[in-house]
């Protein structure tokens, strides 16, 4: 063997030596410190009413009715990024809670919803657009001409209304230009609140005692005067009116936002809710056995059905069939019963 000895102890001086010193760690490209699952507990968070929602930043009400109310603007949570919120909801709120202009809080969580108002795009589609959360009134918004009323519209407002658990009230405007008596005789037998108001003639009075203590989704086809009349309601409101197409007969979409404006009057104070104008409402989300529940006075005489029984014009040993061919139900509530087997007939399926 040639050359130095493996054991020669200078056949290594020229390499390098290391210590801990020299190791070098990677660093997190997602910030210094490793993710955890552990959260905060937020013991500090505030609950507050989402008043509404602009390119992902909310408008929440801190301290309802006391003198520290005020109002803050928050984003969610990275946590919450698949979770809906919307207007009403009860929102749990971090972060820099003063309301001052440039700051900005952190919704956390959202308290368990009270009631939940919803609609999909058209019967089929089981996707569900959430539109109001803890909502326990609802006023449908129809105006007896220019548009001409939609009873069927009226059907599946009061439907998923009632599918909600929300109170359902009917305001008819326009009624100077229209008499309403046919249209609202389509709604005879029900256990509905109507009230009716000519252009210069709103009822607010009668409409405002209905809002106190509650928070009232305000619906409507477009056109119908929904804005006019919450800005009567809420001065402070500001919402856009627009006007009715002479040609197609259709509503211009005005209000392009769900909103909570707070109703104030001697009597006391309640909220109301302003919604987009639509011309369409999907049911595709809505349990079949909750339809029956909106014609109050069919129900009780579908209770004789036996079970499973569909209400639509074949089905075998129906009451409300038997009735309509009997003739003990009158025109009123043959047209009603119309309108239920139409809705029935969209999904199909056993009440």
């Amino acid at each position: 063997m040639t050359g130095a000895a493996w054991w020669d102890d200078d056949a290594d001086d020229d390499e390098p030596e290391y210590d801990e010193a020299d190791v070098r760690v990677r660093p997190n490209p997602k910030g210094n410190r490793p993710r955890t699952k552990r959260r905060p507990s937020h013991d500090d968070a505030v609950i507050g009413r989402v008043l509404g929602v602009d390119r992902g930043r909310y408008a929440v009400l801190l301290h309802e009715d006391t003198a520290d109310e005020r109002e803050v603007i928050a984003t969610r949570a990275r946590e919450l990024r698949k979770q809906p919120i919307v207007t009403g909801d009860a929102a749990r709120v971090v972060g820099d809670t003063t309301g001052d202009e440039g700051t900005l809080a952190r919704i956390i969580g959202i308290e368990e919803r009270r009631t939940l108002l919803r609609r999909s795009a058209d019967d089929t589609d089981q996707v569900e657009r959430v539109i109001v959360a803890n909502a326990d009134q609802m006023l449908v918004v129809v105006a007896a001409a220019d548009p001409e009323p939609r009873a069927r519209l009226v059907d599946r407002y009061l439907v998923a209304a009632l599918d909600a658990g929300i109170r359902p009230l009917l305001v008819v405007t326009k009624t100077d230009l229209a008499d309403p008596t046919d249209f609202l005789s389509h709604f005879e037998g029900l256990d509905l609140e109507v009230i009716t108001s000519a252009r210069g003639e709103m009822p607010l009075e009668r409409i405002g005692a209905e809002l106190v203590g509650h928070s009232t989704v305000f619906v409507g086809h477009s056109g119908v005067g929904k804005s006019t009349l919450v800005n009567a309601l809420v001065p402070s409101a500001l919402r856009a009116t627009g006007h009715v197409n002479q040609v197609t007969g259709r509503g211009r979409h005005t209000s392009s936002s769900t909103v909570s404006l707070r109703y104030t009057s001697p009597a006391g104070n309640g909220w109301v809710i302003d919604t987009p104008g639509v011309r369409s409402f999907g049911l595709g989300h809505i349990d079949p056995a909750n339809i029956l529940r909106a014609f109050t006075d069919l129900a009780e005489l579908a209770e004789q059905c036996p079970r499973g029984c569909t209400h639509l014009p074949d089905a075998p040993d129906c009451a409300l069939v038997e009735a309509l061919h009997a003739g003990r139900l009158g025109p009123t509530a043959a047209a009603r019963l119309d309108s239920l087997q139409r809705l029935l007939t969209t999904f199909g399926t056993s009440v």
